[in-house]
């Protein structure tokens, strides 16, 4: 359960709390290995620090001085951006049954963008986050034909449409992706002069994987933007590494899952964040050099219940050929607490008790090349969009 820390009234009564989560490091909440690379959103505190809050904590949590206390933090009512440019929301609730397994669900909601928008923080915040899984909400210009047949404005899942590609089309797309939610994660803000676009007469998909929480609820999801200032010089891509073809044996501790892929054109990389599900137990990036030596970028010890994007401090420029390779290993044994049942094989699959294997990167390329583009070889100065 959170709770505020905002004030010396707010932590005071925590302080016991406070100092075993910091020194047990379970607060505030990081899984990169020290080892590989280094993270601008790093929230680890220093021995320093440590030492500062025990000493506080087993000293009676006594108060400092208010006259020199800093001024009040100030945040955007209700979000962990600035102040959103623009808020845009389910334009009807989607109703959650109480139990049982919940298909993926879909919302097309119109941008009403009369022009292209070129966006630098992203947030999106369900009205019932406990009953959310993860969400990926997709940008779907005017000229796509994805989904096209799919109703707008009323949730939709794969069992509600009948025609054949609009069911096909819930299960693929190449469409831009906006941001990805999941527990614990992160809004999406990137650097300046780095944006996401969104062009003129867009819809945003809203892909949501609920969980049924034991009562009925009902959710409205809703997406803030914050556009840059100016144009950017570079267009950030969110592209991924998938592996969606395996099989993890009852009892098996260290099940091992690759995914590589080749970057077709020049690009910056900016930021990892993966995905798996219960049995999940590690997940690394690297890049495989040619002669095939392996160089780590990040090694996370997997928590389902804080799904954290990785940050770059310095962004790495990678040249076309470069091949980046997604490795996950599972806790299929009866030795993981959270494992739904040992006794069984697990495939990839939407429900929570099922598995995914998903490499979710950032990259940076140049301002006028879309997703596209970006995957036809040798586009080097492709014309803008």
């Amino acid at each position: 359960m959170a709770f505020p820390l905002m004030s010396y009234d707010q932590a005071a009564p925590r302080a016991r709390a406070i100092r075993d989560s910091i020194v047990a490091k379970k607060m505030p909440p990081w899984f990169a290995d020290p080892g590989y690379g280094h993270f601008a959103n790093d929230p680890s505190l220093s021995p320093i620090e440590i030492k500062a809050l025990t000493t506080w904590a087993e000293s009676g949590a006594p108060a400092g001085d208010p006259r020199e206390a800093p001024p009040p933090v100030r945040m955007a009512e209700g979000w962990n951006i600035s102040q959103p440019d623009v808020v845009i929301a389910m334009p009807k609730p989607v109703t959650l049954a109480a139990k049982g397994d919940i298909d993926y669900t879909y919302e097309i909601v119109p941008t009403q963008f009369h022009e292209d928008r070129w966006v630098q923080m992203a947030e999106l915040r369900p009205s019932i986050r406990d009953h959310v899984h993860h969400a990926v909400v997709y940008i779907r210009p005017p000229d796509s034909k994805w989904l096209r047949a799919a109703p707008a404005g009323v949730p939709f899942t794969t069992g509600n449409l009948t025609d054949e590609q609009g069911r096909r089309d819930t299960h693929w797309t190449d469409s831009d992706i906006l941001l990805v939610y999941a527990p614990g994660s992160s809004p999406e803000v990137w650097p300046p002069g780095m944006a996401k676009f969104i062009p003129a007469g867009s819809d945003l998909v809203i892909q949501m994987h609920y969980m049924a929480m034991g009562h009925a609820a009902s959710d409205r999801t809703s997406v803030g933007l914050v556009f840059a200032k100016q144009p950017p010089r570079q267009r950030v891509l969110t592209l991924q590494l998938t592996n969606d073809h395996f099989v993890i044996p009852p009892q098996d501790s260290d099940y091992r899952v690759e995914a590589r892929g080749t970057l077709p054109n020049d690009a910056t990389l900016l930021r990892f964040f993966p995905h798996m599900h219960w049995r999940g137990k590690q997940f690394e990036y690297n890049l495989i050099h040619p002669g095939g030596r392996i160089e780590p970028l990040l090694k996370v010890h997997w928590d389902f219940e804080w799904q954290l994007g990785y940050q770059l401090a310095e962004p790495l420029p990678l040249k076309a050929g470069t091949v980046l390779q997604a490795v996950a290993w599972y806790d299929n044994s009866s030795s993981n607490p959270h494992n739904p049942d040992p006794s069984q094989e697990v495939r990839w699959g939407e429900q929570t008790y099922e598995e995914m294997m998903v490499g979710f990167f950032d990259v940076a390329v140049a301002a006028d090349l879309d997703k596209w583009k970006y995957f036809m070889r040798g586009s080097s100065s492709p014309s803008a969009r």
